[in-house]
């Protein structure tokens, strides 16, 4: 049975910094030849710093990370790897910016596991409407431009709230162009268009 810290800490780009991170994470007691950093798209657990760490995790240890985005993005995904940590591996994770998410408190407790799985469904729960809502806000804003005759030709498109992130993973080439424009909801010829008005604040 373990009893160690293991801190992770990730960036989606090389250009990003994860000072901030590898600061906080020395401040909860962690070594540093204990802290992972990844640079890479959290779109899924396929990390190799991650898995590294992940395969040194024994009974006991816990996992320390500033915050959910920063284990993952995929909340499906999260709550799987969640439940491998906790409930397989019987090691603790705790997430530094949301005090619920913290098994480590009172880890025989059966309402602190209640709490964590709730706040991780609900969490789940609210990416997946706000992706929902997003398409839906989309296909009004188009019929009720033509309901109205206000314009000429095709409606002013806005970029969907998970552009930049999916516009990172696709020039990082960690997923194709088909992969991003089916994650937006745009069109092959908007989502090009935003490309380029990316490409000339560049």
């Amino acid at each position: 049975m373990g009893n160690v810290k293991f801190g992770y800490a990730r960036v989606s780009t090389k250009e990003q910094n994860e000072g901030r991170q590898l600061e906080a994470l020395k401040a909860e007691g962690i070594d540093e030849r204990h802290i992972y950093i990844e640079k890479r798209s959290g779109k899924d657990f396929n990390r190799e710093e991650y898995m590294n760490m992940r395969g040194r995790l024994r009974e006991g240890d816990l996992l320390v990370v500033t915050s959910l985005d920063r284990f993952g993005r995929n909340y499906e995904d999260i709550k799987k790897e969640w439940n491998y940590i906790t409930i397989e591996l019987k090691a603790h994770i705790k997430v530094l910016d949301m005090p619920l998410l913290d098994t480590s408190t009172n880890p025989e407790s059966l309402d602190s596991r209640f709490m964590a799985d709730l706040v991780l469904q609900i969490l789940s729960y609210c990416a997946e409407k706000e992706r929902r809502n997003t398409k839906q806000r989309q296909a009004e804003g188009i019929a009720l431009a033509k309901a109205e005759g206000r314009m000429q030709g095709r409606p002013k498109i806005e970029k969907p709230s998970n552009w930049q992130e999916v516009y990172t993973d696709w020039i990082n080439k960690e997923i194709t162009a088909g992969k991003a424009i089916e994650l937006t909801g745009l069109t092959r010829n908007i989502f090009y268009k935003f490309v380029a008005k990316e490409r000339e604040q560049v």
